[in-house]
C-alpha cells in the first residue's frame, strides 16, 4: 500500500506496517501524520504510470518526462494537436456499480485536462481547469455521472477524480490533454492512474499488466479491562472519514453487544456517541449538523446520570439516563466485533478513565 510521506511524496509501506499519511492542506505537508486506514480496492486500471502502452499511447505520450508524485522522473507528457485527441484504457466491471477514477495531473503548456468514463449508454467526460480548480462539461451526456474531486499535492501536482455509475460490463476511460472538444495544441503532465469500484477515491495502487488489489487495513485489539473505567471515562478521536457509502464507520471500546462507540451512520455525515448492554442502547447521542466528515475533535463522555457529545468545542447532544457497559477488554476501529470497520485517518485517539468537565472538554475538542 502507499501513503504520503513527510516530504510530501507518494511512497511504498509493506505489509504490516502502519500507514502514518501526512494530510496535505493546499498542497502544504502537514507536520502531524494520521494513521490511514482503508477498505480493499483494486485498480482496474493497468499500466496505471506507462500511459504510452494504453490505446492511442504511442501517438500522444512521451514517457518519463518529468518528476511524479513519488519523486522519481516517470510522470508522462500528454499532447494534442485537435479537439477528440485522447488515450483509452478499458476494464470489465459491474453494470450499475460505481466506480471512481482518479489521474494525478499538471499542467505544463496546456492547464485543463478531461477525463472520460464511458459504459453502455453512459458517456461522462469532465474538464478540469488547472488555474481556478473549475470542472465543466467536455461532451458527453454526462448519464452516469456522481462527482468529482480535486484534492492538491505538492510541487503543483493534483489528483483529479471523476465518479460515476456504470451501465454495461466494460469501462472505458479516456484522458484528452485540454479541453476534449476544443482544437488546440500543447500538452500536460500526467501519472498514476486508478480505476476502482466505490463512490469515493483511495490511496494510489500502482499496477503494471494486470489489476492490483491491496488488502483492507485492519486495526483493532488494543487495551486490556485494566486500562478501561467501567463507571466514567470519555472516548476521544480526532478522525475524518474516507467518505460516505452504506457503511457505517466505528470506533468502539468493548465488543459488539456491550460497548461505547463513535460512530458515522451508514450513507450519511449523520454523527453519533453510543452507548450499548446486551445490545440495547443506554445512551443515543447525535450530531445532525455536520455536512463534512473532514478531521473532527469527537468526545464521547460517559458517567452514571451523565453522557454528553463534544465535537469541535461545542455540546452537540447530552442523556441523563442509561448503563454503562462493563467488562469492556479492547478498543478496535470496528464496531467491536470485527464488523463496520472505520474506515478513515486518524490523528488522535484517547481514552480517558475519569469524566473530564465541560471546560476540559470544551479545551480538548476546540479546533
Amino acid at each position: 500500500a502507499t501513503r504520503v510521506n513527510k516530504d510530501g511524496l507518494i511512497e511504498s509501506v509493506a505489509s504490516g506496517v502502519p500507514r502514518l499519511d501526512y494530510p496535505l492542506i493546499d498542497g502544504v505537508v502537514q507536520d502531524c501524520p494520521a494513521l490511514l486506514l482503508e477498505p480493499t480496492r483494486t485498480n482496474l486500471s493497468t499500466n496505471s504510470e506507462a500511459f504510452d502502452s494504453w490505446t492511442n499511447g504511442g501517438t500522444y505520450v512521451t514517457a518519463n518526462q518529468t518528476v511524479s508524485p513519488d519523486g522519481n522522473t516517470t510522470a508522462d507528457q500528454l499532447s494534442k494537436t485537435a479537439a477528440f485527441q485522447q488515450i483509452q484504457n478499458t476494464a470489465t466491471v459491474v453494470s450499475g456499480s460505481t466506480y471512481s477514477f482518479s489521474v494525478f495531473v499538471k499542467e505544463n503548456t496546456l492547464d485543463r485536462i478531461t477525463l472520460r468514463l464511458a459504459s453502455g449508454s453512459n458517456d461522462v467526460r469532465k474538464c478540469l481547469d488547472l488555474s481556478d480548480l473549475s470542472v465543466t462539461n467536455a461532451g458527453g451526456n454526462q448519464t452516469g455521472f456522481v462527482e468529482t474531486k480535486v484534492e492538491q499535492y505538492p510541487n503543483g501536482w493534483y489528483k483529479y477524480t471523476v465518479v460515476a455509475t456504470s451501465n454495461g460490463t466494460t469501462q472505458y476511460v479516456n484522458i484528452y490533454a485540454g479541453n476534449a472538444t476544443v482544437t488546440e495544441s500543447g500538452n500536460i503532465y500526467i501519472w498514476g492512474a486508478q480505476l476502482e469500484l466505490g463512490n469515493y477515491p483511495t490511496s494510489y495502487i500502482p499496477t503494471t499488466t494486470s489489476s492490483v488489489t491491496r488488502n483492507a487495513d485492519e486495526c483493532n485489539g488494543a487495551g486490556t479491562s485494566a486500562e478501561f473505567n467501567d463507571n466514567e471515562g470519555v472516548l476521544y478521536a480526532e478522525i475524518e472519514a474516507l467518505g460516505v457509502d452504506s457503511s457505517y464507520r466505528q470506533i468502539t471500546i468493548g465488543n459488539s453487544t456491550d460497548n461505547i462507540k463513535i460512530l458515522f451512520n451508514a450513507s450519511s455525515t449523520r454523527l453519533r456517541g453510543l452507548l450499548k448492554v446486551g445490545g440495547i442502547n443506554q445512551a443515543d447521542l447525535f450530531d445532525e449538523t455536520q455536512t463534512e466528515i473532514k478531521y473532527l475533535k469527537i468526545a464521547l463522555k460517559y458517567k452514571s446520570g451523565d453522557f454528553a457529545l463534544w465535537v469541535n468545542g461545542i455540546e452537540k447532544d447530552t442523556a441523563t439516563s442509561g448503563n454503562i457497559p462493563t467488562g469492556m477488554a479492547e478498543i478496535a476501529f470496528d464496531d467491536g466485533g470485527g464488523a463496520s470497520d472505520f474506515y478513515g485517518k486518524c490523528k488522535d485517539l484517547r481514552v480517558y478513565d475519569t469524566a473530564l468537565s465541560d471546560s476540559e472538554l470544551q479545551a480538548l475538542t476546540t479546533i
